[in-house]
């Protein structure tokens, strides 16, 4: 009986690691085990414990058995270490997960490089599958192949992992030029007419889509033959939203002009990549963007996306709050800029190295060291603005920058709601933090950080925030349930701890 339960669990682990397209090393390497090791396991031959199908299963992005369920994952942080060495910034998030929709509007193959491999991606990718798109990692796992079918089964999409990600929206403005008639789940949760989802859909209704929301599903019927007669002006310069108005006009025979589009990293790698697909496109990194669209799209195609700014943001707070000298590399400089020059004008020594082009042959990347510093809180207050303001995205993480530095500092997420709530998590580390409204946060420093064990703020940029006060914080703090957190960074635990954090991982079992 012990075997043949072995024997099975064995076939469910060598499925998932065939489909995730990895070799028996390297799951032995994520595993921190021998390919021997592995080989017994899939054969049946080695008793193996619940905490072991848990890593397993967590390495293959792959729920094994649902009999004896881990649980969430949770962090173990000894803090008051200093970091040193360098660590090089992986690629953003939201521009894989933009080429990943972008990629239904191809009939040839695609393939993407050094993609993010998050939680983000992954629920995409369970979704694609869903429908016919073929996908695997190559070389290595550090490639993904995206092969679309001839036509796509949308009634069979994977409702929970769409359900697991906003980015599905983006699924819209590629369908509407292959199907009369097709249906996706919500978006994250949101109801039609929303803030998020309503600039959308007067976007794409200049393409003849018209969309109704029931029983949990968007309804999409598109008229086929309607062309936007006049520029599509955007009531909000929102990434996704600027994605989707590209993503339709990219097939749109004809010329569209989008106005008030956002000109942010994710949407420049998105054009750039449209570009390499014959679309061409007027205006890159400017509001009003010209697209002549083509048709038809059956091209083989091999893109590098950019590196994350928010990403790179995130690294280098953790050296300003563990008061560490850092290098940081491949970090895409055009998109920190006025985060940089905050940080300078508020102290900080750094040094940046010669510029150089990303992969993508276009983005600007420069290596940078930063080093402990006296930090002075900022004169005026930290507010985020559309690219080429201060990102959206980096502003919580002046929370833990503005908690070391001497005196008062306002921060003004106007963006989200509630997202300047969960700053305020930081009061459980030694953090002085004042919620004004629930958008501002009054910053006092500098913090005498301590240790603390508490659950994950539901939001990604405030968990990681709430992370790096931790790794600062003298003794040993908990983060329990850091979903939220490998939704969108890659080993982002044990990148930290190659460059001297100490950051565990465990789930209750």
């Amino acid at each position: 009986m012990i075997d043949d339960y072995l024997a099975r669990i064995g076939q469910l682990i060598r499925d998932a690691r065939q489909h995730r397209g990895w070799t028996q090393l390297q799951l032995a390497e994520a595993l921190g085990t021998s390919q021997s090791a592995v080989n017994r396991i899939e054969r049946g031959n080695q008793n193996i414990s619940l905490e072991m199908i848990a890593r397993i299963g967590e390495a293959l992005d792959s729920e094994i058995v649902s009999l004896g369920y881990a649980g969430p994952m949770h962090l173990r942080v000894v803090g008051g270490r200093r970091l040193s060495g360098a660590i090089d910034v992986k690629t953003s998030k939201n521009a894989c997960v933009a080429l990943l929709c972008a990629s239904l509007l191809n009939s040839g193959r695609t393939v993407l490089r050094r993609v993010a491999r998050i939680e983000e991606v992954f629920r995409i990718l369970e979704v694609l599958n869903s429908i016919g798109v073929r996908t695997r990692w190559i070389n290595e796992g550090a490639d993904l192949e995206i092969v679309p079918p001839a036509e796509l089964d949308l009634d069979a999409i994977d409702k929970e992992a769409a359900l697991r990600t906003r980015s599905i929206i983006m699924f819209l403005g590629p369908l509407l030029h292959r199907m009369d008639r097709f249906r996706i789940p919500y978006a994250g949760g949101c109801d039609l007419g929303t803030r998020t989802v309503e600039p959308h859909m007067m976007a794409l209704r200049r393409f003849g889509l018209e969309v109704t929301a029931t029983e949990g599903m968007y309804h999409a019927t598109v008229t086929q033959g309607v062309s936007p007669e006049r520029p599509i002006v955007l009531t909000e310069r929102g990434d996704t939203v600027t994605e989707n108005a590209l993503l339709a006009a990219a097939r749109h025979d004809g010329v569209t002009v989008i106005r008030n589009a956002s000109s942010n990293y994710m949407v420049q790698d998105l054009c750039f990549f449209l570009e390499q697909l014959g679309v061409r496109i007027e205006g890159v990194g400017t509001t009003t963007l010209t697209v002549h669209g083509v048709p038809e799209i059956d091209r083989d195609v091999d893109y590098s996306p950019s590196e994350d700014p928010v990403e790179a943001m995130s690294l280098i707070a953790a050296a300003v709050v563990t008061e560490s000298e850092l290098t940081i590399r491949r970090v895409p400089l055009e998109f920190l800029e006025i985060e940089l020059a905050v940080l300078e004008g508020m102290g900080l020594d750094h040094d940046l190295g010669a510029e150089y082009r990303a992969d993508n042959g276009r983005t600007r990347l420069a290596d940078l060291t930063v080093r402990p510093s006296k930090l002075e809180a900022p004169i005026d207050k930290i507010h985020p603005m559309p690219f080429p303001g201060l990102n959206i995205d980096n502003a919580p993480f002046f929370a833990a920058i503005a908690a070391t530095a001497h005196g008062s500092t306002l921060i003004h997420d106007w963006v989200y709601d509630n997202r300047a709530i969960y700053l305020t998590d930081l009061n459980r580390l030694g953090g002085r933090l004042q919620l004004l409204d629930p958008h501002r946060v009054l910053v006092e420093g500098p913090t005498r950080w301590r240790a603390a064990e508490m659950m994950c703020p539901p939001a990604l940029r405030p968990a990681v925030v709430v992370l790096l006060a931790m790794m600062a914080a003298e003794g040993t703090s908990v983060l329990r349930n850091v979903y939220v957190i490998n939704r969108g960074y890659e080993d982002l635990a044990e990148r930290l701890n190659s460059v001297g954090a100490q950051i565990e991982t465990f789930r209750d079992i």
